[in-house]
């Protein structure tokens, strides 16, 4: 975005503004984001320490924690997810509105964590297309300043998600 400085004898009140209309999209999106949080173990309160005043995630726009998956743009899955709860994962995101991104919390939520058996999710990218993965067991708060930059970057530059690109056919 250019802003020009106004002729003289110009319109007072400064100059002008010149930009496209996806790119003032991109940017309010960017600084409006709005996460909606399925927390199923110790990670759960690694997101609430991001979220209190002492990471303050409110700085970078995802003040506004939603508790319906139709108004939130960001899932953030924290936690181990199992087999029974991933048909209900799955309709969390599939509830959500376009554009929508998706951020694995953990290490259980990336690839299973050290439950190796036949009732835990080996990664939630086995039923959804995940945007960032936080690594750690629990990560620290840091760690979702580190994936919100990663998605408001993804928001400003109309950069494919992961959703464009999953799944992957060979």
């Amino acid at each position: 975005m250019a802003v020009e400085n106004r002729p003289a004898g110009g319109p007072p009140g400064g100059g002008y503004a010149l930009t496209t209309l996806e790119a003032m999209i991109a940017w309010g999106r960017k600084y409006s984001i709005y996460p909606f949080t399925f927390a199923t173990a110790c990670c759960g309160i690694e997101v609430m320490g991001g979220f209190g005043t002492h990471y303050d995630l409110s700085r970078f726009g995802a003040e506004v924690v939603r508790f319906s998956p139709r108004q939130a743009d960001v899932l953030l899955v924290a936690g181990t997810i199992n087999y029974k709860m991933a048909p209900v994962l799955k309709r969390i995101y599939d509830q959500m509105l376009e554009p929508k991104w998706v951020i694995a919390m953990g290490a259980c939520a990336s690839s299973g964590g050290f439950y190796n058996n036949y009732t835990v999710l080996q990664g939630i990218d086995k039923i959804l297309p995940v945007d960032v993965y936080i690594p750690g067991c629990p990560p620290n708060p840091e760690g979702i300043i580190d994936a919100v930059v990663p998605i408001q970057k993804i928001m400003e530059t109309g950069a494919p998600r992961a959703s464009e690109r999953w799944p992957i056919k060979i």
